[in-house]
């Protein structure tokens, strides 16, 4: 017999739920001495701020050029970049003619039953190329000049630092022995990877090296690491600017990011190379982040299935790739087969860049991915706990706290976390937690033996 409560809390979960049988978590196990709301799965960032000398060298490069209708024009450009999706691919294109084609022959079979029509052919190619046009996603090349990167630092610097800084912290707090030496960064634009970087790992890093095809947004750059300034004085040093790809390709980096690049190549054979080209070049962890769209998400989960199942045709490196971030499992992206109209992202807020006298608090939507030469996953496995993702926000409500994971065992699931029923523990990691931190998920011993006898 069900109590009162128990049944609310039925009511309210609608979604299958993970079972009460999970053993309840003991402080020695995952809190390693740290209290509840600085558990080690806490990833989270407060609201986040460029650093100082970052932030007055956009300012004095924004003001000296004089952009007109900056503000507008960033917002506008923000917009642009969040709503643009992939080209279609030409496979794609195609399949989608051969089937408007069958649909307007059965039409046109229904219409001329009798009398054979000896222009058929001719007026259904000019609708299946009429409706292509309407109907296919157009889209536009950005050419990053001085002007649009001027009008780009206004829209994107201070949000896409944040996602960022966002997605290398986890790495920097979940594996602290990891000590980078050099950088990566394929389409670096105004090198927010690199000040990310430096914030997080400071003077360790002894070499970066930053690839962007536009020699305008290296240059500017370059002005953002000197302070705003051309004089050869960089706040970072040992930064190298090129437009291509380093040439050898047994050169390795411990670090390797690609953030919002991706998207900017047109065809799926572009980015399938350059995903090749980056792990090849990854000593330790490649680090790729997107906008938090449907698209985003899609092209992330492209460059995961490529390097986790696909073999490289030369193999420099005989370390297996492993998942770090954000996904707790290799198998299938769930949200991809049961959730298609849903992106994996996460959020971050942070301050704008003050083009004014005042700051906003904004929040940037990202996703984001991390795959590992590493093997520091590999200890976890032997405890009575699996790591889940927070895939949403955290409801914390009287006595409960509703939490949507992301499992070790590929599934979505929806939970309930009570101090009755998982432990004290576990239930103040989860009300300290929130969207994309990580939770332990324990084990109980009689439920491994109930699926044995199965």
């Amino acid at each position: 017999m069900l109590s009162i409560k128990q049944l609310k809390l039925e009511e309210a979960f609608p979604v299958p739920m993970c079972q009460s049988s999970a053993a309840p978590l003991e402080q020695a196990d995952f809190l390693k001495g740290a209290p509840h709301r600085k558990h080690p799965g806490v990833t989270n960032l407060k609201t986040v701020r460029l650093p100082e000398q970052l932030q007055e060298a956009a300012q004095s490069v924004l003001k000296r050029a004089e952009v007109k209708s900056l503000t507008e024009r960033a917002h506008k450009l923000s917009n642009f970049l969040w709503s643009r999706k992939r080209a279609i691919e030409t496979s794609q294109l195609r399949e989608k003619a051969i089937l408007l084609e069958k649909k307007f022959l059965e039409q046109e079979r229904d219409i001329h039953t009798d009398a054979i029509d000896h222009k058929l052919e001719a007026r259904i190619r000019k609708r299946v190329l009429s409706e292509l046009r309407r109907t296919t996603y157009n889209r536009t090349p950005l050419r990053y000049d001085e002007d649009l990167g001027l009008v780009y630092m206004a829209a994107r610097l201070a949000g896409g630092y944040a996602a960022v800084l966002r997605a290398l912290n986890e790495i920097k707090k979940r594996d602290p022995l990891f000590v980078p030496c050099s950088l990566l960064d394929f389409g670096s634009g105004l090198g927010t990877c690199t000040w990310a970087s430096h914030t997080l790992w400071g003077d360790s890093l002894k070499e970066y090296v930053c690839v962007d095809s536009s020699g305008d947004m290296n240059t500017l750059a370059e002005q953002l690491l000197s302070g705003g300034s051309e004089v050869d004085n960089p706040v970072i040093k040992q930064v190298y600017f090129r437009q291509f790809l380093p040439v050898s390709p047994t050169v390795q980096f411990d670090l390797v990011i690609a953030a919002f690049s991706l998207s900017e190549l047109a065809t799926l054979d572009e980015r399938l190379n350059v995903i090749f080209t980056l792990w090849r070049k990854t000593n330790s962890y490649l680090v790729l982040v997107e906008n938090g769209t449907k698209d985003g998400h899609q092209i992330l989960m492209e460059a995961r299935d490529t390097i986790l199942k696909r073999e490289e045709e030369v193999k420099h490196d005989l370390r297996r790739p492993s998942m770090f971030a954000p996904c707790t499992h290799e198998l299938p992206c769930p949200k991809l087969t049961k959730q298609p109209v849903v992106p994996c992202n996460f959020t971050q807020f942070y301050y704008s860049l003050a083009l004014s006298r005042s700051q906003e608090r904004q929040q940037e939507k990202f996703s984001y991915l991390i795959i590992s030469r590493s093997a520091e996953e590999e200890a976890q496995k032997s405890e009575h706990w699996d790591m889940t993702r927070l895939i949403a926000k955290v409801h914390r409500r009287p006595r409960h706290v509703q939490c949507q994971l992301c499992c070790a065992n590929g599934e979505l699931k929806q939970l309930a976390v009570t101090a009755h029923r998982h432990g004290k523990d576990m239930y103040r990691c989860a009300r300290s937690s929130d969207w994309g931190d990580l939770l332990p998920m324990f084990h109980a011993e009689d439920d491994t033996e109930h699926d044995e006898t199965q």
